[in-house]
């Protein structure tokens, strides 16, 4: 029989704690569930008031691994939900975690968390965060990527704006930026132009095309995650590899979800 947990007055069934879902780690999925509620408060913060997609992998980093943005069947009826209506008109459900009980009971179907730069209270497509992802083409590092960081942060700054670094959850950084709720489309077009300056500014390092030729040696500025259909992992969610870090923020500069937020550039 699985046991059933309570979490702040929820009750939550937990099935297959002893499940090995990394199997090169020995990690099970109660580890699993220990470590997110250990950052839950972190966590939350940066959930919350975003509809989320799941990257699902139950049968652990080496089975099938899917994405999903509506709600698994059985979800509790206590889970928030919100209705996403898209630019065409479409709409959609999508999950809130919004408390402990519901990241435990996400946690519990084994999932990354993946966020928009946009919350559901201010609109689909008014985001509060831009983004970069940073994604080294080997033999290009992590380091490689913190020069590029520290570029893009210092051209920020000259705009007023201000750049929190994380790891992001494969071999690279994303840069996480508040502003004030701005259209998708502005600030896409704003991330592009700063790609386009930090290519021209270091072109032996930087490309802004995902071009394979170019690949190697050379940090890929991506800007594309700013789109508002598209999302990004969330700080401390777990990744499906153990050799994939869960993306966490920097030492040095700490991702906050509520930082001082300024206008984005047009």
């Amino acid at each position: 029989m699985s046991p059933i947990a309570e979490v702040e007055g929820r009750r939550i069934t937990l099935r297959n704690l002893d499940k090995v879902i990394h199997p090169a780690t020995g990690t099970t999925k109660g580890e699993l569930l220990h470590y997110l509620a250990s950052v839950a408060d972190a966590l939350l913060g940066h959930l919350h008031g975003r509809p989320l997609a799941f990257l699902r992998y139950p049968d652990g980093p080496d089975g099938q691994k899917f994405f999903t943005k509506n709600p698994p069947p059985g979800t509790p009826s206590w889970v928030t939900t919100a209705e996403v209506t898209r630019h065409k008109g479409e709409t959609s459900e999508q999950v809130l975690i919004q408390d402990l009980p519901s990241l435990m009971w996400a946690a519990n179907l084994v999932v990354e968390l993946h966020a928009p730069m946009w919350r559901i209270d201010q609109g689909v497509g008014i985001a509060d965060r831009l983004v970069f992802d940073l994604d080294p083409g080997p033999p290009a590092t992590i380091v490689d990527c913190r020069v590029v960081a520290v570029w893009l942060r210092e051209r920020l700054a000259a705009d007023g704006l201000t750049a929190y670094a994380k790891t992001s959850g494969s071999k690279g950084l994303h840069l996480l930026v508040p502003v004030e709720p701005t259209p998708s489309r502005q600030v896409t077009a704003y991330a592009r132009r700063l790609a386009l300056e930090a290519a021209n500014a270091m072109p032996d390092l930087v490309i802004r095309k995902m071009t394979r030729a170019l690949r190697p040696g050379k940090v890929y500025v991506d800007f594309s995650q700013n789109a508002a259909a598209k999302t990004t992992a969330a700080p401390y969610t777990p990744a499906p590899s153990p050799n994939r870090p869960s993306p966490r923020p920097s030492p040095g500069r700490r991702s906050r979800s509520a930082s001082p937020r300024r206008r984005c550039p047009s």
